[in-house]
């Protein structure tokens, strides 16, 4: 009931403010005192019906005719997701929902919910005749946008890979002082490796380990970024910038393949991510960053200091949106283009501080064409190597990287 209960409130307030998803059911799930299963599974049912609220309110269209008031609706679209898109036991998803109701409106939820229970199987086969915005739940301008990119096949791969649940991903972290406690965590997530092409990734079940995370062990990261890295190569005694560092996840990377030698300066816009960046690279055990508070989008003559730089730029998120339920709901017309006029803005800036001969690894976690493949080939630079992470076929979050020299 807790956990229902935190799902049904956190999903409430998601439509009702501009909070995330994510910190609003952090902050129910502390008040409601969850332990790690309840909150899982408030996680579960809140998630998995922001995921799918076009659907879930499909169905409800097709089991009741006339208004239904917003909280009847809400506890409506929960009960229908565990009914329809979860492995939870049908009779627990249509008694614990029914349980949520107030008495007034408990008679119109258990109709519908067991009306639904019946019809499930005639349902399942109307719902395969939807179009994808109605079935997958992504709003018509993205599913119009990745039509035009992907064709129809691939956008139907994307749509039903954002609506599952993320696999969660952490590195081992060759920098942490401890030899002992790293041969330890070497052992113990050696059968959950990633690959050799991901050296040091593993998968984790439900939370990371906490202790390794406190001492610096691990640090939770997609695989997918490393790509970006990867193309930069950078060598112990280089002088690297990180030109959007926060939180720090590709700074660390970088320090670690130059065994913490020579230099990396860390920048980024805003004093407070820089602070969060400072304490993730402390606890990693980085020893050769210099942080520095920096808009790349201002006016400014740097010099040339960098034998390389990493440019990770703000994007759309189009290619972590099985990551971050919010992103798909929030994105609006235009943004996708505002962020490339901004994505170029930052690489003019930051290319002027590039040494002769150096190179820029431009990268996005979008997976749109504009924030990536138009905005290098309107830099003016040369394009040596491009990578691409697409989601429903590499099975990791989507990312693209750029090798770019001037």
């Amino acid at each position: 009931m807790s956990s229902r209960r935190c799902a049904l409130e956190s999903l409430t307030e998601w439509e009702d403010t501009s909070r995330y998803a994510e910190d609003i059911l952090a902050d129910r799930a502390k008040r409601f005192g969850l332990s790690s299963p309840d909150r899982a599974l408030a996680v579960d049912i809140l998630y998995g019906t922001i995921r799918n609220l076009f659907l879930l309110d499909g169905i409800i269209d097709e089991l009741r005719r006339g208004s239904i008031k917003p909280d009847t609706q809400d506890l409506l679209r929960i009960g229908l997701y565990q009914l329809f898109c979860s492995d939870i036991a049908e009779h627990a998803a249509v008694n614990e929902t029914v349980n949520l109701a107030r008495n007034h409106e408990r008679g119109l939820v258990n109709a519908i919910l067991r009306n639904a229970q019946r019809q499930k199987e005639e349902l399942t086969r109307k719902i395969a005749s939807w179009s994808l915005e109605d079935r997958f739940s992504h709003p018509g301008e993205l599913i119009e946008r990745w039509v035009k990119q992907f064709g129809e096949e691939e956008t139907a791969k994307l749509c039903e890979w954002n609506n599952q649940p993320p696999q969660n991903y952490a590195r081992i972290n060759p920098l942490a002082s401890d030899e002992e406690a790293l041969k330890r965590v070497r052992s113990e997530t050696e059968a959950s490796w990633v690959g050799e092409n991901y050296p040091d990734f593993f998968r984790f079940e439900g939370a990371p380990n906490h202790e390794w995370l406190d001492q610096g062990l691990i640090y939770v990261q997609d695989p997918s970024t490393t790509h970006a890295c990867q193309l930069l190569d950078p060598k112990p005694g280089e002088t690297i910038l990180d030109a959007c560092a926060a939180p720090g996840g590709k700074t660390s990377l970088l320090a670690a393949m130059m065994n913490n030698e020579g230099s990396i300066v860390a920048t980024d816009n805003s004093t407070l991510r820089l602070e969060r960046t400072e304490e993730n690279l402390d606890r990693l055990g980085v020893k050769n960053v210099e942080i520095r508070e920096q808009d790349w989008t201002l006016q400014n003559d740097p010099e040339p200091l960098f034998d390389g730089i990493l440019l990770d730029v703000p994007c759309s998120n189009s290619g972590v949106m099985r990551r971050r339920v919010d992103v798909r709901w929030r994105l609006q017309p235009g943004d996708i283009t505002r962020h490339a006029e901004l994505q170029q803005r930052i690489l003019q800036g930051a290319s002027r501080a590039l040494k002769p001969g150096g190179r820029i690894v431009y990268s996005t976690c979008s997976i749109d064409a504009e924030e990536n493949e138009k905005v290098i080939e309107a830099s003016g630079l040369t394009i040596e190597k491009v990578t691409h992470a697409l989601p429903w076929r590499d099975g990791f979050d989507g990312s693209f990287a750029a090798l770019l020299r001037p």
